[in-house]
């Protein structure tokens, strides 16, 4: 293969591992995340409620880069299944305030396991725990570095 199509090969992009690694950790959270009766995104959004109680629409999806028209119906399942509230804003009518409901608050002890289980799933030979930390340090820079980007 000539020079010019060596950054066309698919071991030669940066998207396709960070891609696949992707799906691969998704799916490990599947069986624990299966068993609270939520879906990986619904998590994320507990994440951040467990840790700031109540967000608008538009925080939520700024926090987890999410557009708004994939949040709504996201949080609409949510609240059907009793884990958040949605009111509009006594404030603004025109934000839409999410907070848990007392079934989203209690969800959250039995959730506490499952970060340490998802990074037991890395303990292997083929890498350290400093490598996963650096990865995810490194992952961390990449989002900041895309949403300064953005903004």
């Amino acid at each position: 293969m000539d020079k010019d199509n060596q950054a066309l090969l698919l071991e030669n992009q940066i998207c396709f591992p960070v891609y696949a690694v992707s799906r691969f950790i998704t799916k490990l959270y599947g069986p624990f995340l299966q068993k609270l009766n939520i879906t990986y995104p619904q998590y994320l959004v507990l994440l951040v409620l467990w840790e700031r109680e109540q967000q608008t629409v538009s925080e939520l999806s700024e926090v987890l880069f999410l557009e708004s028209n994939t949040l709504t119906p996201l949080l609409k399942r949510m609240e059907e299944k009793q884990l958040v509230e949605r009111k509009r804003s006594v404030e603004d009518e025109r934000k839409v305030m999410i907070s848990l409901t007392e079934q989203g608050k209690d969800l959250k002890k039995e959730a506490e396991c499952i970060p340490s289980m998802i990074i037991n799933e890395f303990n292997s030979e083929d890498m350290s725990m400093d490598e996963v930390v650096a990865f995810r340090s490194t992952l961390s820079k990449m989002l900041n570095m895309f949403k300064e980007k953005a903004s």
